[in-house]
């Protein structure tokens, strides 16, 4: 659907070109003229009048040379002399040395870089990636056993205070009885 509606969109607007470029003359005809055509017999005219002249021949041959003058890298190229490219070479020795020194580095560990263990680091990659699953679903597992157990010795610990407060209510009691009765407690 999308791909007609384009076309019907170029079409449009092809019919908008050729109605700029013929202006009035297109609907006079009743021919319809075409306008890749008039550009392609326009092309074969230039084409031909182009092979016919030999200034015009020479003219295309120094087009690339006409290119090259033009860069702005070939006028740097002209301007700076070579002992000035020495300078800058020179300049930059140290920063040189040290990429080399680099290069020559990786180059050593090349070997290590074609081992197996690299090689198969994909297949490694998704069994870490299972094992990280498996690890975040323990850790969250062991943050619930964790807040149980801390539930748990909450529970414990008011447990053992409610007892220990009965304890010593108990005792005051027992001690009000023994004194009514005149016992003395041993300690």
């Amino acid at each position: 659907m999308d791909n007609i509606l384009e076309v019907d969109n170029l079409e449009m607007r092809l019919r908008e070109l050729e109605s700029r470029i013929y202006g009035e003359r297109r609907n006079k005809s009743v021919k319809p003229v075409k306008c890749a055509e008039s550009l392609a017999r326009i092309q074969a005219g230039l084409t031909n009048t182009a092979n016919k002249r030999e200034r015009v021949k020479i003219l295309h041959k120094k087009i690339e040379d006409l290119l090259k003058y033009l860069d702005p890298q070939f006028t740097d190229h002209i301007s700076v002399p070579d002992a000035m490219k020495l300078e800058f070479i020179l300049a930059e020795e140290d920063f040189l040395l040290s990429q080399a020194a680099l290069l020559e580095q990786v180059s050593n560990t090349q070997p290590l870089l074609d081992s197996t263990y690299i090689r198969d680091v994909p297949e490694h990659a998704t069994k870490l990636q299972r094992l990280s699953q498996i690890h975040i679903k323990e850790q969250d597992q062991t943050e619930a056993q964790s807040l149980e157990v801390k539930k748990l010795f909450e529970e414990y610990n008011k447990m053992m205070f409610l007892l220990s407060k009965q304890f010593t209510q108990w005792d005051e009691t027992l001690r009000k009885l023994e004194e009514a009765k005149g016992i003395r407690p041993v300690e």
